[in-house]
């Protein structure tokens, strides 16, 4: 027995349901419809080896390709992988197109009488003659750049560097505090012997310096515009249209600022978000990597509303420490009155809760060891430094400007937020996929809110989980009430071969009030089939830990979020499910979705919060920065 997986599922080996394009009536759409849409999709298409001798159900429809042993192993559809990242390669700088003969030969006799005027034409001789590497788009500006004898050159002026170039290496120098690596960009000044006389060998020691440092400052500006790395060679998960960063006029431009360390400087990310990072990350590096002090609270248990353990002491100043300012103001009387009792009192409960609710834990009083990680701070500086380098690195991925009304869910935090009028208005718990079935990390546009839905189950879905059962049992999609569908048919789940293909067979649950997908979902197109949406599992937003859905993100209150996209009350938003029928609502203006993945984000009183690392992709950023220095390191 065989089968063959043919391209990777990465579209549907997580998704949890198909995304509408419009807002044409949802019944309409299926997962066929999804598989057949205009926008690029990948496929799962299963094959299997027709093995003679297994009875076929009378009237069986599908398995075109014949069926499969019963006693055979059952096919699986894989989810996206993680990659071994690739670093950019490096090429070398054609400076044969440097060299005028014209030019070139005229500076040769004026050199020779010692007229101090050929000193910038001898360099730009010498120029041709300098080797440096450097990516296809930067190779690409120095060539026109310094190809066009009518440039001068930017960091020399006669026999020394210039006053610019000692601004930008200063500026690329301080690359860490803008989360890169001062490594990438390192510029060693020519090394010019004054005691040797030889002009040739100080020429071409500064040639080489100008052609260097001009690679390193494009390189610097374009990795913090786009980023150093490419999030899409990370992982099957990453999902990015890399930025194009426009370098044909830096040189220019550098050549004519006032200010060179500040111009290129100005060239990273200047929203809100990215400058707390920067000054989060400044202070803690400042703290000297983890020399202050660290509040510890052991706990063996949970600790519970009436219960007393000497950890209260810590669990006070801990909060003290790390609680917001507002928090602190709110609840001044009982951390200035707590006098070292080991009672867990309710006025310490309360503090709890309050500590609890702006973190985004479930507000029990209920202390356990994600309540305990937030309020120690959860990571050592070290640990937080390497959050933020990660976090702005992430930052660079996304459009420069987010908006002034958006959706940002975050998916280490489980949470997602409302931004209109550059404020949150809006936030709640949500549910992501778990580690077999993780959600994306991708941005995209809300398009569509459908209430009464219905569920197009995914073949991921199909083939993992419900084909046991179906083989056990024909009728188990009958009994649940599911539709089902070969070739664009509806048949009885009873007269499917669900040991042959499942390629022509969709399926579907009716919108109802156990439906997957609950009252309602808003839609963002896109190539995963992901979206957000209601649930009748309510009590898996009382846990701490909420990676637990198939890929989709499942709201806690999916009205208000209905409402806030669509520009209405809460109120419309039941008037439209009360209907009971199926059908969707486009939202006036498209809203851009983030569909991100931070574990260090500032919250919106500007305080950087940190989350656990629920998928591990940190480190394989942290692999790439590796795999990126490494790879600009030798190839110099």
């Amino acid at each position: 027995m065989t089968f063959v997986l043919k391209s990777a599922a990465s579209a549907l080996a997580i998704s949890c349901g198909v995304a509408v394009m419009t807002a044409a009536p949802a019944h309409a759409y299926t997962l066929m419809d999804m598989l057949r849409g205009d926008r690029q999709r990948t496929q799962s298409t299963i094959f299997m080896d027709q093995t003679p001798g297994r009875p076929v159900p009378r009237g069986a429809v599908g398995g075109s390709l014949g069926g499969l042993d019963p006693e055979a192993p059952l096919p699986k559809v894989s989810g996206p992988r993680y990659y071994t990242y690739k670093a950019e390669t490096l090429q070398f700088v054609d400076t044969g197109k440097f060299a005028d003969p014209v030019v070139t030969g005229a500076v040769a006799d004026v050199s020779a009488s010692g007229d101090a005027s050929a000193q910038p034409a001898v360099q730009r001789r010498f120029l041709a003659q300098a080797k440096v590497r450097a990516n296809a788009d930067v190779a690409k500006v120095l060539e026109a750049y310094y190809g066009d004898s009518r440039n001068p050159l930017v960091w020399v002026d006669g026999n020394q560097i210039n006053d610019r170039a000692k601004s930008a290496m200063a500026t690329l120098a301080d690359a860490a505090s803008v989360g890169l690596d001062p490594a990438d960009y390192a510029v060693q000044p020519p090394a010019i012997d004054p005691a040797n006389p030889d002009p040739a060998f100080r020429d071409r020691a500064l040639t080489q310096f100008e052609l260097e440092l001009s690679a390193k400052v494009l390189a610097f500006v374009q990795d913090t515009v786009r980023g150093r790395i490419d999030p899409n060679k990370i992982s099957g998960y990453h999902d990015f249209q890399r930025k194009a960063v426009n370098l044909t006029s830096v040189l220019k431009l550098v050549r004519m600022s006032p200010d060179v360390g500040a111009y290129i400087a100005s060239r990273s990310p200047d929203g809100a978000q990215f400058e707390v990072l920067k000054a989060e990350l400044a202070k803690l590096r400042a703290a000297d990597g983890g020399n202050e002090e660290r509040i510890v609270v052991s706990l063996d248990k949970s600790l519970k509303p009436g219960d007393s353990s000497p950890e209260i002491a810590n669990i006070v100043k801990a909060i003290g420490k790390h609680g917001s300012e507002t928090l602190k103001t709110d609840h001044a009387a009982t951390l200035a009155a707590y006098a070292g009792s080991t009672d867990y009192s309710p006025d310490i409960v309360s503090l709890v809760e309050a500590f609890q609710q702006e973190r985004g834990l479930k507000a029990d009083g209920v202390i356990g060891q994600a309540t305990v990680r937030a309020m120690t701070g959860g990571d050592s500086n070290a640990s937080k430094i390497d959050k933020l380098v990660v976090a702005m690195e992430q930052v660079r991925w996304l459009p420069e400007d987010l908006g002034s009304r958006y959706v940002m869910i975050n998916q280490p935090a489980f949470m997602v937020y409302y931004h209109n009028g550059g404020k949150e208005q809006l936030s709640m718990r949500v549910v992501v996929g778990g580690k077999n079935n993780q959600t994306y990390f991708f941005d995209d546009e809300i398009e569509t809110v459908e209430f009464n839905p219905f569920w197009g189950v995914p073949q991921s879905i199909i083939i993992n989980e419900m084909l046991p059962k179906l083989r056990s049992d024909p009728n188990y999609l009958d009994q649940l009430g599911y539709e089902v569908e070969v070739n664009g048919h509806a048949v009885a789940s009873s007269s499917v071969d669900w040991y042959g293909s499942t390629d022509n067979v969709s399926v579907r649950q009716p919108p109802s009030s156990d439906n997957a997908l609950g009252e309602l979902k808003i839609l963002f197109p896109n190539s995963h089939a992901i979206y957000m949406h209601d649930t009748p599992s309510k009590s898996f937003f009382k846990r701490d830990m909420r990676a637990l859905s198939h890929g989709c993100v499942r709201l806690a209150d999916p009205r208000a979020m209905a409402a806030a996209v669509l520009g209405t009350t809460v109120d419309d938003v039941a008037k439209q499910i009360a209907t009971g029928q199926n059908h969707a609502v486009k939202v006036p203006q498209k809203i851009p979705v983030y569909v991100s993945y931070f574990t260090a984000w500032p919250n919106k009183d500007g305080v950087v919060e940190y989350f656990d690392d629920v998928y591990g992709r940190d480190g394989y950023v942290d692999k790439a920065f590796d795999a990126t220095t490494k790879a600009r390191g030798a190839q110099i």
